[in-house]
C-alpha cells in the first residue's frame, strides 16, 4: 500500500465532468496516455498493438488539432484522441482497477513548482487505483534530476515494483524523444508496476 502518512489528499469529488464529457467505452485491454501531445506515440502504439485500446488525452488545442487530425487519416478503431484535462478526465472516465498500462512521456518537468510533478500531485494515487494489478505505468524524460526524484518517490511514498533503464538511442516514441536524442541528450525510463494486492483510498470510488 501507498504511504498512508502522506498529507495532501485528492478529492475527486470536488472534480466537475469535462465540457461535452462522453464517459468512453472501455475494452478488455485499456491503456491511458496522459500529455499526447501531436499524437505520436500514440498513433505507433495503435498501429503495432491492434488488440491494445488507447485512449490519448491532450490539453493544447493546437497540438491536440494536430493528432486528431493525423488519427482521423489513419482509422485507427483501438486509438481515441482525447481534447482535455487529464485529471478531471481521469476521474470521470475510468472506474477502479481498468487501465492495463498508462503512459506519462516527456511530461513538463516543473521546474519552479515540484508540487505540480505527477509522482507529487494528490492525483497520483488516484490515478494508481484505476489501474490494474501487475499494470505499468511507464514515465519518461531527458531531465537526470526529474527521474532521480521520482525514482525516490515511486519506491519510498508509493511502494511501486520499479525498473529504471536508459531510453534506446535509436528511439522515437515522441517529438520531444526524437529532438533530445539527436542532441546526444540521454533519455531516461522508469517502468511503474502496481503490486498485486496494492490499496489506495479510491478503491471503491466511482464518478
Amino acid at each position: 500500500m501507498m504511504n498512508p502518512t502522506k498529507e495532501r489528499v485528492f478529492k475527486p469529488e470536488k472534480l466537475f465532468a469535462p465540457r461535452n464529457f462522453k464517459a468512453p467505452k472501455l475494452k478488455s485491454t485499456q491503456f491511458l496516455e496522459i500529455g499526447a501531445g501531436k499524437g505520436m506515440h500514440a498513433m505507433k502504439f495503435a498501429e503495432a498493438n491492434p488488440q491494445k485500446h488507447l485512449i490519448a488525452v491532450e490539453r493544447t488545442r493546437a497540438k491536440f488539432d494536430v493528432f486528431a487530425s493525423r488519427a482521423k487519416d489513419l482509422s485507427l478503431e483501438n486509438l481515441s484522441a482525447v481534447h482535455a484535462d487529464a485529471i478531471p478526465w481521469v476521474v470521470h472516465g475510468f472506474p477502479p482497477k481498468s487501465l492495463d498500462g498508462v503512459f506519462l512521456l516527456y511530461p513538463n518537468p516543473e521546474p519552479k513548482n515540484a508540487s505540480q510533478r505527477w509522482l507529487n500531485m494528490p492525483f497520483f494515487e488516484f490515478l494508481l487505483s484505476r489501474m490494474k494489478p501487475k499494470a505499468t505505468l511507464v514515465l519518461a524524460t531527458n531531465i537526470k534530476e526529474y527521474v532521480d526524484e521520482a525514482e525516490v518517490l515511486a519506491r519510498k511514498d508509493w511502494a511501486l515494483n520499479v525498473k529504471r533503464i536508459e531510453v534506446s538511442k535509436d528511439s522515437a516514441r515522441t517529438h520531444f524523444e526524437v529532438k533530445y536524442l539527436a542532441r546526444g541528450e540521454v533519455c531516461y525510463q522508469l517502468n511503474l508496476e502496481k503490486p498485486a494486492g496494492y490499496q489506495t483510498r479510491f478503491d471503491d470510488w466511482f464518478a
